[in-house]
């Protein structure tokens, strides 16, 4: 049975065509590479005017505000919008924005205290628009599991790429780059096999924690303030929390916290222990052990062979 990832593509007042129409034909050539492969996964692609056909919209899988190419709509977007984007988040819908589109994925509050990227020459703007922000001007493309941000005017191929290999198979997104004369190696760096959230179980108080400790990952977390978060007693938050994502809480933080110092140590020079202590960990051998448990991998060995 073929199962449809359903792709909104956004197409607000004075958003870049050539990413518009170059997304939805980047999703079309990928199914048609997909069907060869003979994989049960296929892009449904939807392309949306705020003003008019944003109601139409029954599911959504991803939503992707591309490139902006005039105007200033992008730094004011109507409030239908931000609605639509907000409840889209709140069932488990990914958020996706490429150069200017951040700011208006900026203007739902769901940013706030995350990291994001957009183009460079918006750098100022942004951060005075959105101080709660944690841009990340140096990043080409940020993937945080229920957002991912691409910074340049012409990252919406990254970006793309990045979707289609998250939802279908590397060896997809590396044929599908081949096809379009696109060059993927740097991007073969970055580990597939990271960890991606399940976000659309239904289950909206799950949800909720999901989001909380994709934004908190690096605080102190535990099952009874997790428990407290989604109104249910310990017991009832295990189980349902076990069976909307399939793994247990505790290895979900564990998870979230090993891709991020995945990302971290492929992005940065920090050393392990400074990423460590970063992303909420005391004990730097503790997490160690941790991250060599879920990666397969020592820290010192993943960055020798990904970075």
């Amino acid at each position: 049975m073929t199962k449809n990832v359903h792709v909104v593509i956004i197409d607000y007042p004075n958003a870049l065509q050539s990413a518009v129409q170059g997304l939805k034909e980047l999703f079309l050539i990928a199914n048609r590479i997909i069907a060869e492969s003979q994989l049960d996964t296929r892009f449904a692609i939807t392309v949306a005017c705020p003003e008019k056909e944003l109601g139409a919209v029954e599911q959504s899988d991803i939503v992707i505000l591309p490139p902006n190419l005039d105007g200033d709509y992008y730094r004011a977007p109507e409030t239908g919008l931000l609605t639509f984007l907000n409840n889209a988040h709140q069932s488990g819908a990914i958020l996706c924005s490429a150069c200017a589109g951040t700011f208006i994925l900026a203007q739902t509050k769901l940013l706030d205290h995350r990291a994001a990227t957009t183009h460079w020459q918006l750098a100022d703007k942004f951060n005075k628009q959105y101080p709660k922000v944690s841009l990340k001007i140096e990043s080409l493309l940020i993937n945080d599991g229920d957002i991912i941000s691409a910074g340049g005017l012409m990252s919406w191929v990254d970006l793309g790429l990045e979707i289609v290999a998250q939802f279908t198979r590397p060896h997809i997104m590396r044929t599908l780059g081949k096809y379009l004369i696109v060059d993927t190696g740097k991007r073969e760096q970055r580990y597939y096999d990271s960890f991606t959230p399940k976000l659309s179980h239904g289950n909206q108080q799950i949800l909720q924690v999901q989001h909380y400790i994709q934004a908190h990952y690096n605080q102190a977390l535990n099952i009874a303030m997790l428990a407290a978060l989604a109104c249910m007693s310990e017991r009832t938050f295990l189980r349902q929390f076990t069976q909307a994502t399939t793994i247990k809480p505790i290895q979900y933080i564990q998870r979230v916290r090993v891709q991020k110092a995945c990302e971290l140590l492929e992005s940065s020079t920090q050393s392990f222990e400074q990423i460590s202590l970063n992303i909420g960990y005391d004990d730097v051998n503790s997490f160690r052990k941790v991250f060599s448990k879920v990666i397969g991998l020592s820290p010192s060995a993943f960055k020798a062979r990904f970075v």
